[in-house]
């Protein structure tokens, strides 16, 4: 497969910070979090709370410090011989010559989502969205999250918005999405599931939830988990701990 980085010159929003959550925007008029949130509300959605209402800032743990070296290392090593180009021109280029690429940006205003594709596979037959885990169980807040990088990706690809010039071609694409969990810093593909029409409502459904939890209609809820609560790294601010 040829290496891509992708550019998105076509994709302009008007886009402003949210005057009280730290880490949210406002796009298009709508609130819009970043699609890593969800890996968050899986392990405790009261951490959410403390984290972007709260402010509460934390030393990053270990885990973090060595996840974010490691993910930097693959982009880097992926650029050095990537081909710039742009979403619009990969999406005709991928209909007969497979392309792959790191971090690309996607962002999906009508669902209030946005975030950056660890890796991304566009062949002739299909697309494959994938997200580098630690470890290779795939914990239901790691397909939530690889799941909402397709509904943002799918967006892209059949939606105008806002009156923006739709970045597809006339005729629509019907290769399907696919999301995909990966062991970090190894080619294993340990989890995949064809993006569908039930895991489409399914992660729409979530998001609809992350939007009442900031907007103040539904309550942050802590875990139940007290292995989660031993790990936490806002255990000593957290009012349920």
């Amino acid at each position: 497969m040829k290496n891509k980085l992708i550019n998105n010159p076509d994709i302009q929003y008007n886009t402003e910070k949210h005057p009280k959550i730290k880490g949210m925007q406002i796009i298009e008029g709508k609130s819009n979090f970043p699609i890593s949130w969800l890996n968050q509300q899986g392990y405790c959605e009261y951490s959410l709370y403390l984290q972007y209402l709260k402010g509460i800032e934390t030393v990053p743990t270990q885990a973090m410090i060595t996840g974010t070296h490691e993910h930097q290392k693959l982009e880097d090593k992926l650029k050095e011989d990537a081909v710039p180009t742009t979403f619009k021109d990969v999406l005709e280029t991928s209909k007969y010559e497979a392309a792959i690429s790191r971090e690309m940006y996607v962002v999906a205003p009508e669902f209030g989502i946005r975030g950056f594709i660890d890796e991304i596979w566009m062949t002739p037959d299909e697309f494959i969205i994938i997200d580098d885990k630690p470890g290779k169980i795939p914990y239901p807040s790691s397909i939530n999250q690889v799941l909402a990088y397709c509904l943002a990706f799918k967006s892209m690809l059949n939606s105008s918005i806002a009156g923006q010039t739709t970045l597809t071609s006339i005729t629509p694409d019907k290769r399907k999405v696919h999301g995909a969990l990966r062991e970090k810093g190894t080619d294993n593909i340990f989890w995949k599931t064809e993006f569908d029409e039930g895991n489409e409502n399914n992660i729409k459904f979530l998001i609809n939830r992350m939007h009442g939890l900031f907007e103040g209609s539904k309550p942050f809820l802590p875990t139940k988990n007290h292995n989660k609560c031993n790990k936490c790294r806002f255990q000593r601010y957290c009012e349920h701990f």
